[in-house]
């Protein structure tokens, strides 16, 4: 099972239980985010941290929404067998990533 955990700050350990560390792929923005997806696939299971922090012009990055929506609206893959959780400590975030995903997926499954 390919895990990719998406996160500026936080490692794997801090969310999970060590056992788990090494079934991760980690990234820390959008962009890569999105370069990992598109060269590697999507994954089996995503883990979810909305604030991603500032880009390199010190302006907020895109967030964990935007990765989100990215998949949904512009991926073209098939999300009907994806797996997430949301980690994320912003909780009007996290219940946007959550409701987005899961009434697409829904959605999809049922079509």
């Amino acid at each position: 099972m390919r895990k990719l955990f998406l996160d500026d700050l936080r490692t794997v350990d801090m969310i999970y239980d060590k056992s788990e560390v090494d079934r991760f792929d980690v990234v820390r923005s959008y962009n890569d985010f999105v370069i990992y997806i598109k060269s590697q696939g999507l994954p089996d299971f995503i883990s979810f941290d909305n604030d991603l922090g500032l880009d390199a012009n010190d302006e907020v990055a895109p967030d964990g929404y935007a990765c989100a929506k990215w998949l949904v609206y512009e991926s073209g893959l098939d999300l009907r067998s994806l797996e997430f959780k949301v980690h994320s400590a912003n909780p009007v975030a996290s219940e946007q990533i959550q409701g987005l995903l899961n009434n697409y997926i829904r959605h999809l499954r049922s079509s």
